[in-house]
């Protein structure tokens, strides 16, 4: 029981803080094609997938996409669908091999792949869903735009959130376990540090350069 009631305060704990970041990202007055917008709720779900495990993480994306719909969306029921799927196909995917292999390159190979997965999903959901909701564009515009806006658009967002997530990971578990939300973490080794940081570091700084000028401000 104790056990349960603290995966149920974390899980509650990590939806709220997803949102409070979909909404510092929805701050942001920078679209891609003049509607696509960052959000970076996905690190901390993905986050939440490398503690909690990929059921934790469809809740949280599920929790986080319903507090969206009901408070800041625009687009409705159709931004919820494509947040549910953006959301859940990076950070389960990620997850699911994070299990599998629990170690730094267990974390990386699952980013990564995540991050594939994630594009692939949102370029056919992209082609399917996308003309239902942006009035006078047909499913041929939308073809046309899937590799030169919306594949790249993905790819930055997926590479950012997954470098921000590498960065953010261990003081996130650092903070709950001073809360006393978990009792033990994966052996602390030391190889994490500053090589890994300075090139997270790096491909935040490349993909912060990249949505620039997808948006057309550089």
């Amino acid at each position: 029981m104790k056990s349960n009631t603290r995966k149920i305060v974390m899980i509650g704990m990590l939806s709220a803080l997803a949102f409070v970041l979909t909404c510092l990202g929805n701050l942001i007055p920078i679209k891609v094609a003049g509607f696509l917008d960052y959000d970076p709720k996905d690190i901390i779900i993905v986050i939440a997938g490398f503690i909690l495990g990929p059921i934790s993480a469809i809740i949280i994306t599920i929790i986080t996409a319903l507090l969206e719909l009901v408070t800041i969306s625009t687009t409705g029921i159709i931004g919820f669908v494509m947040n549910v799927i953006s959301s859940a196909f990076f950070a389960v995917t990620a997850s699911l091999i994070y299990q599998k292999k629990r170690t730094l390159s267990g974390a990386i190979i699952g980013l990564i792949c995540g991050v594939v997965a994630m594009c692939l999903a949102m370029m056919l959901w992209n082609y399917l869903i996308t003309p239902l909701y942006m009035a006078g564009t047909s499913r041929e515009m939308i073809a046309k735009m899937l590799p030169t806006v919306f594949l790249p658009f993905n790819l930055v967002k997926g590479s950012a959130n997954a470098a921000l997530a590498m960065l953010l990971y261990k003081p996130v578990v650092n903070a709950m376990r001073r809360a006393r939300l978990l009792d033990k973490i994966e052996s602390k080794k030391s190889e994490t540090k500053a090589l890994l940081i300075i090139a997270c570091a790096v491909i935040v700084v490349i993909c912060v350069l990249s949505f620039l000028v997808l948006g057309g401000v550089i």
